[in-house]
């Protein structure tokens, strides 16, 4: 799946991965490919990406996570 983690300084990050795992606020949520549509918030925590480069840890302080089509946009702060 296609994957982007955007703050307002900077692109952390922009490409596939397996899995994605991020702090929701009402617990952690996982993503896979052909994962329903979705609009969350998040926490503060760690948004953590399965790549072929292995693990992948970005620590954010909050934002908002959509998935559609097999792509995750992380707006992180």
């Amino acid at each position: 799946m296609r994957v982007e983690i955007i703050t307002p300084d900077k692109e952390l990050f922009k490409g596939e991965a397996t899995s994605v795992t991020v702090p929701g606020v009402d617990g952690s949520l996982g993503f896979l490919n052909n994962h329903a549509p979705l609009i969350t918030v998040l926490k503060a925590g760690d948004v953590k990406l399965r790549t072929e480069k292995g693990e992948q840890v970005f620590p954010v302080k909050g934002g908002v996570v959509e998935v559609s089509k097999n792509t995750v946009i992380v707006l992180a702060e």
